[in-house]
């Protein structure tokens, strides 16, 4: 079992910087994700990264602007967010798997959410 918990979501204007935290409980060999969900849509794939932290993926509209990355010592992942945008405003989640994808399914675990907001 694992247990995530995500901090570091806040209002932020547009063009600003938030980094986003999310502890994981225990010690886990998972590879770690981040999605979001904004008001009336579907969860999105934000980015996600291997175990070793060897190997990254990002969402479309995040690449280049966004960067995971994880310190196992701490058990913690990590997503930077510079150049915010209106449209990234959303709740975002942690999420841990054992397997590597960009889909909903492929995760085991997710934390709670915390809310982004960027205000134009």
């Amino acid at each position: 079992q694992v247990q995530l918990v995500e901090s570091g979501g806040g209002l932020v204007q547009a063009g600003g910087s938030l980094r986003l935290s999310c502890a994981a409980s225990g010690r886990t060999r998972h590879a770690m994700g981040w999605f979001r969900q904004a008001p009336g849509k579907e969860r999105e794939f934000v980015a996600a990264v291997t175990w070793t932290g060897g190997s990254t993926s990002y969402g479309n509209s995040v690449q280049g602007r966004f960067t995971i990355f994880r310190n196992n010592a701490k058990n913690t992942v990590y997503l930077q967010m510079n150049s915010l945008k209106p449209e990234d405003t959303a709740i975002y989640y942690c999420a841990a798997s054992l397997q590597w994808g960009r889909t909903t399914g492929v995760y085991d675990y997710w934390g709670q959410g915390t809310q982004v907001t960027v205000s134009s």
